[in-house]
């Protein structure tokens, strides 16, 4: 009589080496939020050009940046969910999918209408697309390298975004805005037979599911092809969850997580927007060049993508809450100090990319913590509303900016302003419960 040999899925990611298969994995993901962070950043940078050859005033092209939001913001809270219904792969295919399909549709849009309503669906995709990368990449990462692979796959869309910015200066010239367009739809649906092809479902997603021993088998050997898995039966060290992914967000022992969670992802979203949008105008306000202006506002990204990865080691090696709770701390300081700098470049350059560090970076390590949070059986559903939720705070930001121009407020005022909802970000992740799952 053969004795079932009982693996633990996490605790075998864990004490094997990290495989080829889980770099692939990680550079697949790595690929659709860069993709990501192509499609959502190029509408902006071709805005100019749409404007201009459909005679629109800047107020017409508002819908176009606000339909493209409210999908990534709806996209977030229906496609978590599905995922943790259907698996994260099928669910990241049809994403990818989607917003393939619009973006490419969105070329040959014959009105200004008609745009709204293909970027509010290429927003849907996108914002499905996000949440599930970090879902897969979280659920093939082991243990005490979690934060740290997460946050540097996220990178890909910062990248994304500066391929972004690149692409529709050097390419609208000469081909017109569709072009960007077409690329930004041509891209996805070329890797759709990659992703369909080598990024594997997520083992312990399967295992939750039941009934798919052999499929966990497989994918667990490529990890290991020298592991002995003959008669193996696979389980997953989480407590069984029963109702809807949605529903079990608010069970008992997630509930302040989740309340916590989308309220830090809200503030922290609300000053990334604001910052993004409104940094190039208020600095050229101070008599600056426009020139000065956007090459200061980039070190907010640059900073972003460094405090990424900085963050995410941090948070492998330390207390993940403690360090997410005193880059946010750091980072109201120098968001505050923005304001007091405009008489100093290089006071100014130092505040604006410390405060990408700590905010932009802080969000990418809080992406790691849901993910970290959350188990299998509603990861997807947790990550995805966060988003979600932090969605509402970046339209909120990217209003806020004019708003407190109009109002008159003397930059250092408007700047200490922002720092507030950094702060109240580093009280919320100070009062989360340690984390769910490990």
């Amino acid at each position: 009589m053969t004795t079932a040999n009982v693996i633990d899925v996490q605790q075998f990611i864990n004490q094997h080496r990290f495989s080829r298969t889980q770099i692939v994995t990680l550079l697949l993901c790595f690929l659709i939020v860069a993709i990501d962070g192509f499609d959502t950043a190029s509408i902006g940078f071709i805005a100019p050009a749409i404007r201009e050859a459909w005679g629109l005033d800047p107020a017409h092209l508002a819908p176009v940046f606000g339909a493209g939001m409210f999908g990534l913001m709806l996209g977030s809270l229906i496609f978590g969910p599905l995922a943790d219904r259907i698996g994260r792969k099928a669910t990241l295919m049809i994403c990818v999918a989607f917003f393939g399909v619009a973006s490419l549709a969105s070329a040959w849009s014959p009105s200004l209408q008609v745009l709204v309503v293909l970027r509010f669906l290429t927003g849907l995709g996108l914002g499905g697309a996000m949440p599930n990368s970090i879902t897969l990449s979280s659920e093939y990462a082991p243990d005490k390298h979690r934060s740290v692979l997460v946050t540097t796959m996220f990178c890909g869309f910062t990248l994304g975004s500066a391929l972004g910015g690149i692409a529709a200066a050097h390419i609208v010239a000469h081909f017109g805005w569709e072009a960007v367009l077409l690329i930004g739809g041509i891209m996805p649906l070329a890797i759709l037979p990659l992703l369909a092809f080598a990024l594997p479902e997520s083992a312990r997603y399967l295992v939750i599911r039941g009934g798919a021993t052999a499929r966990v088998t497989a994918i667990l050997q490529r990890i290991a092809p020298d592991a002995d898995l003959r008669n193996a039966s696979y389980a997953v060290t989480e407590k069984p969850a029963s109702g809807s992914p949605l529903r079990q967000l608010f069970d008992p022992q997630l509930r302040r997580g989740t309340l916590v969670l989308w309220l830090m992802f809200f503030m922290c979203m609300l000053i990334i927007y604001l910052l993004s949008s409104w940094l190039p105008t208020l600095i050229k306000s101070t008599g600056r060049s426009l020139e000065d202006a956007s090459l200061v506002t980039a070190m907010f990204q640059v900073g972003g993508t460094v405090g990424a990865i900085a963050l995410g080691r941090l948070m492998d090696r330390f207390n993940a809450q403690r360090v997410l709770a005193g880059a946010y701390l750091v980072g109201a300081l120098f968001i505050a100090l923005i304001g007091h700098s405009v008489g100093s470049t290089a006071l100014l350059v130092l505040a604006v990319f410390v405060a990408g560090v700590c905010a932009s970076g802080g969000q990418v390590g809080a992406n790691a913590l849901a993910a970290g949070f959350y188990p299998t059986s509603n990861r997807a559903t947790g990550v995805s509303w966060a988003l979600g939720i932090g969605r509402i705070g970046s339209i909120l930001g990217s209003m806020a900016g004019g708003f407190m121009l109009t109002a008159g407020w003397s930059l250092a005022t408007l700047f200490e302003v922002v720092a507030i909802p950094a702060v109240i970000a580093a009280v919320c992740v100070l009062f989360m419960q340690k984390r769910a799952v490990h």
